[in-house]
């Protein structure tokens, strides 16, 4: 259909090892698609072998209706920008952005040339050399340079990576300006979950060489379909629990001998053993014994093992009856009252941000770790 990158039952093996394991993926043309996993997920070998510098061991890369899977790179109709922006630094930033255009013998280049650097807010510096540039101005020269050649697709492949946090945010906002204006398929590979979903329409979470679950970021995070999904995408409180009535829309779940309540509509599973999830900040604390009202969630019981102020909201450790610590993000609009390490408190939260998992996948998967 039109233009989409369609990858069919795609495999790649380096020797014993399968980075991408019978990957099947269509990305609508016109989207902003996001790859999104840890490193060693396969993400970076599926860009690659859609651009031309990895070749699948097994299945089939089409655009549109042109079988691309065996094509050399620069044959393709796609470009790459990369984490490392690779500039020429003898050239102008002018100079850069038209190497592709010259390369193909074009001689006038100029109103092209000015066109995509006015696209990228960089006029004003054509005569400039990267080196005299910051680097969020060198990754837009990159970025300008690809999208001169007019590429069907342009792969993102970490393409903020080496920028610090408030320079990141800002080029979030710049790039999905610039996707929106030229209407082109971006796909982009990241391990920032928080890039994927400013920027996405659709986020795929990669998990060993396959795909956990695919959809728009709000679908993914407030209805995870796996604990890898409900922990790699921010933070959930995950508890055991056993479903006691399964009638209606709202399931009734058993947790350490408290009723909680969840909505039908984001149960993976239905009956029997459970994890009960909940996102932190759809969670609030009251004082222990506090009257709230039937239509809540509630764990009682619980002590404040950990306060962190930071800025925006306060989050706080609660160590429960059974041993475990659960996670609750409050804001600071400074309407509720703050607790203290040592206060008894009460958790609640509304049935309908509930969600169930299946109990015999690991709690822990996807949550990430400090290296070493």
């Amino acid at each position: 259909m039109g233009d989409d990158l369609t990858l069919t039952s795609v495999t790649k093996r380096f020797g014993a090892f399968t980075a991408v394991d019978d990957l099947d993926l269509t990305v609508p043309e016109g989207s902003f698609f996001a790859l999104l996993g840890p490193s060693g997920c396969g993400k970076t070998t599926t860009l690659r072998m859609v651009a031309g510098l990895e070749e699948p061991t097994a299945g089939s890369i089409r655009l549109g209706e042109e079988d691309i899977t065996r094509l050399k790179p620069y044959k393709r109709p796609v470009n790459t920008v990369f984490q490392s922006y690779a500039l020429f630094p003898h050239l102008t930033i002018a100079d850069n952005v038209a190497f592709g255009l010259r390369r193909q013998g074009r001689r006038k280049v100029d109103a092209e040339v000015e066109r995509m650097l006015h696209l990228v807010e960089l006029e004003h510096l054509a005569k400039r050399r990267p080196a005299q540039l910051s680097g969020g101005q060198q990754q837009r020269v990159a970025l300008a340079r690809a999208l001169i050649n007019e590429p069907k697709v342009l792969l993102l492949d970490e393409p903020l990576g080496a920028l610090d946090l408030k320079l990141r945010r800002q080029m979030q906002l710049e790039l999905k300006r610039i996707q929106t204006e030229v209407g082109l398929t971006f796909v982009h590979v990241t391990h920032d979950q928080e890039e994927a979903m400013t920027m996405a329409d659709t986020v795929a979470v990669m998990n060993a060489g396959r795909i956990e679950q695919m959809g728009p970021p709000e679908e993914l995070y407030e209805a995870p379909a796996t604990t890898f999904v409900a922990n790699f995408l921010g933070q959930s409180n995950l508890v055991a629990g056993s479903v006691s009535n399964g009638s209606g829309d709202l399931l009734t779940v058993d947790v350490e001998g408290t009723r909680v309540l969840a909505g039908r509509s984001r149960a993976r599973v239905t009956e029997g053993a459970v994890w009960v999830g909940v996102r932190p900040e759809k969670v609030y604390l009251s004082g222990a014994g506090d009257e709230v009202g039937d239509d809540v969630n509630s764990l009682r019981a619980g002590v404040v093992s950990d306060v962190s102020f930071v800025g925006v909201s306060t989050q706080y450790l609660v160590r429960m009856p059974w041993g475990q610590d659960l996670t609750v993000f409050e804001q600071n609009t400074g309407a509720r009252k703050r607790f203290r390490s040592g206060d008894a408190v009460d958790l609640h939260w509304r049935p309908e941000h509930t969600f169930l998992l299946d109990a015999s996948q690991d709690a822990s998967a996807g949550v990430e770790r400090e290296a070493g």
